[in-house]
């Protein structure tokens, strides 16, 4: 339902709950207050099969602006996936192929329909005006912008300082997706923090095509799991969009209690006012950390998976953290032919516990992974299994292997 709005002032402030910055925001405001429908762009490359909630956030942002009337765009940054973005990278990132680009293009478009309906919203790609680029329009497109300009990004400056080589392929990255903007004759723009270069450029070559400047809006990067690295699945401190329900929830409960402020206000889009109601409560032991923690997980899977997926993922973590029936964990069917006894690592594996070696010898070492109550503490630990053995990974996931098929 398309939310009202009492005035400009209003609906400028419910479009910025939870950003970083609005660039600038006298200008979105004049924008909204000529009463168009605005185009509102978010573009993403299909460079990975899997979006996690630090995707969300933008995602939500998106929808804000959906659901206010506006027309959004999706643009699938299919011709740039084949540079992809060497935002916060040291070293040239390999390219990928067609068959990668198409098969992650479509886990993308799936993924992006649990938060945005994918049949009322403008899907584009910009393949479909980057590939049609002549020899003469590249020339013309990078005759405006200078080198001295396109260094002055923080990771090509580092890049250079470190004598690091930086392709010529990368420096073309930021006029791509800025041309992306003016392609769609954007009037907003939306990305993460780390994205404020590239979306400055959208404007800054809106404006010498002879179009009006978009509007930047950058959200803040999602803290993973850990509150300190940005959510990455690479890291281990993800949640992903294709998780089982019970899964995420269990894994939004083991952050800590001043790490779940940020995702009341970055995903939930509580405001500053409601957030200080909730810590005054605490601090007055009208309301415990637990209690908001669990209506904070319920409702973002409420939000990003359903009503219901989230009241069994909250009927599931009671009935195994607070009242100690195991026998309502998440249930694992192994592949049939699963080793046994099988080594710890290639377990949580199989589990989809860990996404990596590494994280998996990062838990044992913390003395965070448990079998039927025992504590392993050897990476190199062979695991006798059978159905109903349960694996206990951090505080707050516990798995329960099934039968085998």
């Amino acid at each position: 339902m398309k939310p009202s709005f009492a005035s400009v002032d209003e609906q400028l402030a419910w479009l910025s709950i939870g950003t970083q910055q609005v660039i600038p925001v006298e200008e979105l405001k004049k924008k909204l207050a000529q009463g168009k429908r605005l185009r509102v762009k978010l573009g993403l490359d299909p460079t990975a099969p899997d979006l996690h909630l630090g995707h969300a956030v933008v995602l939500s942002k998106l929808k804000q602006f959906h659901d206010a009337g506006h027309e959004v765009i999706f643009l699938v940054g299919d011709f740039t996936a084949r540079i992809g973005d060497p935002t916060g990278r040291s070293k040239t990132r390999p390219p990928l192929d067609d068959a990668a680009i198409a098969h992650n293009m479509k886990t993308y478009l799936e993924q992006v329909g649990k938060i945005l309906d994918t049949n009322k919203i403008t899907i584009a790609y910009n393949s479909e005006w980057l590939s049609k680029l002549t020899m003469k329009d590249l020339i013309q497109l990078c005759s405006k912008v200078t080198l001295a300009r396109i260094t002055e990004r923080e990771d090509f400056a580092k890049r250079i300082a470190n004598h690091e080589p930086i392709s010529f392929h990368e420096l073309l990255y930021p006029l791509m997706q800025g041309y992306d903007s003016v392609a769609l004759k954007a009037d907003v723009e939306l990305g993460g923090t780390d994205q404020t270069f590239n979306l400055l450029m959208g404007r800054y070559l809106q404006e010498q095509y002879g179009q009006e400047p978009q509007v930047i809006m950058t959200v803040p990067l999602l803290e993973g799991l850990d509150g300190v690295q940005k959510m990455s699945k690479s890291l281990g401190n993800y949640i992903g969009l294709t998780e089982p329900a019970p899964q995420a929830y269990g894994k939004l409960m083991s952050m800590s209690d001043q790490l779940m402020w940020r995702y009341f206000l970055v995903l939930l889009h509580k405001t500053e006012a409601e957030i200080k109601k909730m810590q005054q409560e605490i601090a007055s032991g009208k309301a415990h950390p637990m209690q908001l923690k669990k209506q904070m997980a319920y409702d973002i899977i409420t939000q990003f998976w359903s009503p219901n997926e989230a009241d069994d993922a909250q009927k599931q973590f009671e009935a195994v953290f607070e009242q100690r029936d195991y026998s309502q964990a998440q249930a694992i069917d192994l592949p049939e032919g699963t080793d046994n006894p099988i080594n710890i690592i290639n377990l949580l594996k199989l589990l989809d516990a860990i996404p990596s070696s590494s994280e998996g010898r990062r838990l044992i070492e913390g003395k965070a992974v448990k079998v039927d109550g025992e504590l392993i503490v050897d990476v190199k630990a062979m695991v006798d299994w059978r159905e109903g053995t349960h694996v206990k990974v951090g505080k707050h996931r516990i798995y329960k292997i099934s039968p085998t098929l």
